[in-house]
């Protein structure tokens, strides 16, 4: 599994809750995307930064979506190119679903 953490500034001014009410509207279409096994989204008022970390299951998964559509409607949104970072994601505990889901 990968793990992708996306950032980008945040446009002048724009609240927690503006920000909520945007991705709201937005977060359906990542139930469909393939590879994606999660999304969190990140507001950051102290840094002026959002953007989201992703699970992905794998990086080429990752590199597909963020080449394509996705970019696109970034850049619309944010009005900048994202900063992407990957990192190897070996083991996830995950509470909620009551297990640890390895990569192998």
């Amino acid at each position: 599994m990968i793990t992708a953490i996306v950032s980008a500034p945040l446009p002048e001014g724009l609240t927690l809750e503006q920000y909520t009410e945007n991705t709201m509207k937005i977060a359906e279409r990542f139930r469909t995307i393939p590879g994606l096994v999660r999304k969190n989204f990140l507001f950051s008022a102290d840094e002026g930064k959002g953007g989201g970390v992703y699970l992905w299951e794998s990086r080429e998964a990752a590199e597909a979506c963020y080449a394509g559509v996705w970019r696109e409607n970034f850049i619309k949104a944010f009005d900048v190119d994202p900063t992407i970072v990957y990192y190897d994601t070996p083991v996830v505990v995950d509470n909620a679903a009551g297990e640890i889901r390895t990569a192998a």
